[in-house]
């Protein structure tokens, strides 16, 4: 077998249709089009997502993957293993953590991450906690105080 026997089986072609080649043809004159319009034009159709001149979905759709959210909360963001350095039964605030240096800007309300060990017994005052932050405080012997700051 060589590549010029190959051919498609047999009714699996059908041959293209002959448009504007007379009225006995059946596709004379308008060649199935209709009367007028854009799309009875030659060169006929519009690009693919065109709709009308509005603006066309795939634009209409925020950019990337995913909608944004409208009011996204912003946290200032802690692991719980930073606060190892602090003394036993403090009180853990925001404005502590900036006084003792180990938070450097307020980005918003603060929220603890569970990433790290803790071994000091602390009262946290968050705005809030993860679900692994709020057990390595409590099994350190400290408690959980969610408070809006």
């Amino acid at each position: 077998m060589r590549l010029d026997e190959l051919s498609p089986k047999e009714g699996a072609t059908k041959r293209r249709r002959r448009v504007g080649r007379g009225i006995a043809a059946g596709q004379g004159a308008s060649c199935g089009f209709g009367m007028r319009g854009q799309k009875s034009r030659s060169g006929r159709p519009t690009r693919p997502g065109f709709e009308g001149g509005q603006m066309p979905l795939y634009r209409r759709l925020p950019k990337l993957k995913h909608f944004p959210l409208i009011n996204q909360r912003q946290y200032t963001i802690i692991n719980v293993g930073r606060l190892n350095t602090l003394p036993a039964k403090t009180e853990v605030t925001l404005a502590s953590l900036m006084k003792a240096g180990i938070v450097t800007s307020n980005d918003g309300s603060l929220k603890i991450l569970g990433d790290g060990e803790l071994t000091v017994a602390l009262t946290v005052k968050a705005a809030a906690f993860t679900k692994s932050a709020k057990e390595k405080i409590e099994a350190a012997g400290g408690s959980v105080v969610i408070s809006e700051e």
